[in-house]
């Protein structure tokens, strides 16, 4: 049994609880305990699963006692509300296979939490892990019974009452018909689910339009309509809420309609968008035909900017922030060409200054660039370079940092780095963060403490269904004592998302420095958490975001990216020759 599905699923319940954007692959190390300073004090409960990895050496028997002990003594003093953290004490011995005690924690989670079909699944995972598969069934069925959008636990009892029925394979899934009327049914508990479950699913869209929509898409559905083509329409319902945190399935799996296209339909030379115009950059197996900087104007017939848009309808992005589309256009441009035109067995192409269409062999592999290698300077999310005498460039390209996990490797970085920075007396500060995807609020109001100066809150709302404690960042936070008091340029793209949006909207409001680059693909709004479920009959699997985190910086517009004070973008020929020009105009407005 492939246990990553449920990896991903922990991994994002937990992301949750906080502001993210994506789960991370790293592996969880211990849980870390850090709490800024404030004008006042602060009380905050003691986790109970460090202090159970404290007593490390203690058999889990004695372990589970001691947090009995404490719950029924002291139990102002811990935290014995977080299921979450529980849950990934759990799992930690479940990944070391030490199924004794993690079935241990899981029966304390259940006894705890008895309305929790995540702990019940839980359990059913570490007997599965066991191999006795008849309490894995047990406990499986009850986790389905309380929650029947676990679709993971339906899969497993099905692969246990029935071992020898196969999955469809990606090839399989992506050419199957399903029944008309399935696809029907799918399509109006998508649009269901989407406004039950997101908190702002009509923020961005009329709920008439909304529903428009999905009647349009259910117009298209045929007997013919294969599984792919299910997907495409499914995408452009779920882009139409302009949300960065609700796609289709965030596991790279065959859930996710994009890994499902084989190799030979995918569009066959890496091109890139820049300033709207469509450009080969590598022509792969197609070097007899086209050239690098060829601009291409259409594809199977279809003008570029028509294709264009039909991909950007099809695209996630926050508030349907432009940039963003690029961007990510960009990365999946191999998939999202054949999708938009139609899933077509060939393609032609008419390039500038060349007479007639061009048809272009199959591809042999799928072409995608996840990262610009002209402003890949940076080898880790994390740098520092002093570049000049007197400026120096901070690259943080994730928020990914979180106080159960790695928040600490985050604070020591930006201790360090600080620390060099005011004794080589620099008095102009680079920012980076493209490519920031975002992630938890603690290193956001973190680096925000160096460059503020004066006390400051974080957010105006935090708010998550169910959710009983207050979110870290709706109190007061004073600068730090060595904070950097020179000047400080941002740098930033579409491709920030979540977090970024928080930390560039309080630096945008407070006039912290000059931002550069291109609109940032989010902004002081969020819609962020995670709720996965399944269409019943085709099995798509779509992430919806589940809580509301606002910044402070609530006179912003909300359907607009942070703004730069200089809009600064690549050419063709700074792509190619791989110049960043972001940063080389600001380390000449830097010296001017």
């Amino acid at each position: 049994m492939n246990y990553l599905p449920k990896f991903y699923t922990i991994c994002l319940t937990l992301f949750c609880q906080f502001l993210l954007h994506a789960c991370s692959n790293k592996p969880f190390a211990s849980t870390s305990i850090h709490q800024l300073q404030t004008n006042e004090a602060q009380t905050k409960k003691t986790s109970i699963v460090a202090k159970l990895k404290e007593n490390a050496q203690l058999p889990i028997e004695e372990r589970i006692a001691l947090y009995h002990q404490l719950k029924n003594k002291n139990f102002e003093l811990y935290d014995f509300a977080n299921e979450t953290e529980l849950t990934l004490y759990g799992y930690s011995f479940l990944w070391e296979n030490n199924l004794k005690d993690a079935i241990s924690i899981f029966g304390l989670i259940i006894a705890e939490f008895p309305n929790s079909a995540n702990a019940y699944d839980s359990m059913g995972e570490a007997y599965l892990q066991a191999k006795d598969s008849t309490k894995a069934l047990q406990f499986y069925a009850k986790s389905l019974q309380m929650n029947p959008d676990n679709f993971y636990a339906e899969d497993v009892i099905q692969k246990i009452k029935f071992p020898n029925n196969k999955p469809l394979t990606a090839k399989e899934k992506f050419s199957k018909v399903y029944d008309k009327n399935g696809y029907l049914a799918d399509l109006d508990q998508l649009g269901q689910k989407l406004m039950t479950v997101h908190p702002h699913a009509l923020k961005f869209i009329s709920k008439d339009q909304f529903l428009k929509n999905i009647e349009n898409k259910k117009s298209l559905i045929t007997d013919k309509t294969t599984y792919a083509e299910f997907a495409w329409h499914c995408n452009e319902i779920i882009a139409s809420i302009g949300c960065s945190h609700t796609t289709s399935s965030t596991m790279q799996n065959d859930y996710n309609e994009f890994s499902i296209l084989p190799i030979e339909n995918s569009f066959p030379l890496q091109v890139r968008l820049i300033n709207k115009q469509l450009f080969v950059v590598n022509p792969m197996n197609n070097t007899d035909k086209v050239k690098v900087k060829d601009e291409i104007l259409s594809i199977n017939g279809i003008e570029t900017p028509k294709l264009l848009s039909t991909i950007f309808d099809h695209t996630v992005s926050q508030a349907n922030i432009q940039t963003t589309k690029i961007q990510r256009f960009n990365t999946f441009f191999a998939a999202q060409i054949p999708y938009a035109l139609g899933l077509p067995k060939k393609f032609e192409i008419v390039v500038k200054e060349k007479n007639g269409s061009i048809r272009l062999h199959k591809a042999t592999k799928m072409a995608t660039e996840l990262y610009n290698p002209s402003i890949n300077s940076c080898n880790n999310d994390l740098c520092l370079e002093i570049v000049e005498s007197n400026t120096a460039i901070l690259t943080i390209a994730s928020f990914n940092y979180y106080e159960w996990n790695n928040y600490a490797v985050f604070k020591s970085f930006l201790d360090s780095s600080m620390k060099v920075i005011n004794n080589r007396e620099i008095k102009n500060l680079i920012i980076d963060v493209r490519y920031n995807g975002g992630g938890s609020q603690h290193p956001s109001i973190y680096l925000l403490q160096y460059l503020m100066d004066k006390p400051f809150v974080y957010y105006s709302k935090a708010e998550s269904e169910g959710k009983k404690d207050i979110s870290y960042g709706v109190e007061l936070f004073n600068p730090v004592k060595n904070r950097f008091k020179g000047k400080v340029y941002f740098l930033m793209d579409g491709n920030g998302q979540s977090t970024t949006g928080h930390f560039m909207s309080l630096v945008k409001v407070h006039n912290l420095g000059i931002i550069i680059g291109e609109e940032l693909g989010s902004n002081q709004f969020c819609t962020a958490g995670l709720t996965m479920f399944r269409l019943r009959n085709t099995k798509f699997v779509v992430s919806s975001a589940n809580n509301t985190h606002i910044s402070t910086a609530t006179k912003l517009p909300d359907n607009v990216g942070i703004l730069p004070d200089y809009f600064v973008s690549q050419s063709i020929d700074d792509y190619l020759n791989k110049v960043d020009a972001v940063k080389n105009f600001t380390l000449k407005l830097i010296r001017k």
